[in-house]
């Protein structure tokens, strides 16, 4: 597995001269992004360079990999017991969520593959949970490239690469702009998961965000069947909530969103992207899986609204014959 931080990108032989596409973390909500992919692909937009955090290096990948349909089969057969199913909680661990069933599902499409195998530049973010250093997973196993760009702190643990102990990438780059420009984009197209988000989570009469969307205690939300196959003590803990209060992990995962939505609008100050797509997802949780039609079609709608946007900054950023090309637009007198 080859990892980075900027100082040995080879700046000096750029890969690729056209599009980048720059796709955040948000968990759930990264299901948006398959929206969005559609929508460039109907209109015969192909990335050449992809950087993905998080989930948005699962969706990034599996569309490099031409897997991205099979990835959007699978989410739309998602329902609240199948996503519990997949969940294997943990006492002693560094994370909550074990992630071995979430690894099965992974081997079955991608055992064996390495990022290089792909035809075009692929970018994983992630963390040193050490030094906290930006890394850029590039080389090596596909599958472990992805698990450690997810591996939020607290929900799943560390992953061990190369010596480095590596988290999620959305607690360094949540929405990898920077990376697709040290790649050599002369466009990139960002998707933000982030800018619909603070207070969009708050029911009506209550003081507190429902973060992962439902309360995981509640018979109303979850079946005291389903409960019973994943609620020890430790998670009942964490869930546990006491009346018109967050519970331990919507607090956790409340605070992380914060950080994750302001160090966005701090780097894309620094490094903007030419086209800024923000999917209208606040009011749906970051465990509401299960509401991947919903999100792959809001992607769709944001990416739909993007499209003037993204075909004047193709005219503008791109050379005149990529433009024919991509989009048959004829040629400016």
């Amino acid at each position: 597995m080859s990892m980075s931080n900027h100082d040995d990108i080879p700046l000096e032989k750029p890969v690729g001269r056209d599009i980048g596409l720059a796709l955040g973390g948000g968990m759930a909500r990264g299901f948006a992004h398959i929206g969005v992919l559609k929508v460039l692909k109907k209109n015969g937009i192909f990335p050449r360079i992809i950087a993905g955090t998080s989930i948005g290096a699962l969706v990034g990948g599996c569309y490099l990999a031409d897997k991205l349909d099979e990835l959007e089969e699978w989410a739309l057969s998602l329902n609240r017991m199948k996503i519990f199913s997949y969940l294997d909680f943990r006492v002693r661990s560094a994370g909550l969520i074990g992630g071995e069933k979430l690894l099965g599902i992974l081997e079955e499409h991608f055992k064996g593959m390495n990022i290089e195998d792909l035809d075009q530049p692929f970018i994983a973010i992630a963390a040193d949970l050490t030094t906290g250093h930006e890394i850029w997973l590039r080389k090596g196993s596909f599958i472990d490239a992805i698990r450690a760009s997810f591996a939020l702190p607290g929900v799943f643990p560390p992953v061990e690469l190369n010596h480095r102990m590596l988290v999620d990438g959305a607690l360094v780059n949540p929405l990898p702009v920077s990376v697709c420009q040290a790649f050599g984009s002369r466009m990139t197209i960002a998707v933000d998961l982030h800018a619909d988000l603070i207070g969009k989570a708050t029911k009506p009469g209550q003081k507190y965000q429902t973060v992962a969307g439902f309360d995981p205690l509640n018979t109303d939300d979850v079946p005291l069947e389903t409960q019973k196959s994943f609620a020890s003590g430790l998670t009942r803990r964490l869930f546990r909530r006491a009346e018109n209060s967050p519970s331990l992990f919507g607090v956790m995962v409340s605070a992380l969103g914060i950080i994750q939505d302001r160090l966005t609008r701090s780097r894309l100050a620094g490094d903007p992207p030419d086209v800024h797509i923000k999917p209208q997802i606040g009011h749906i949780g970051l465990l509401e899986f299960e509401k991947a039609k919903e999100l792959i079609k809001l992607g769709e709608e944001a990416a739909e609204r993007s499209m003037p946007e993204i075909e004047a900054a193709m005219r503008v950023l791109l050379p005149s014959h990529q433009i024919q090309d991509l989009l048959d637009i004829p040629p400016q007198s």
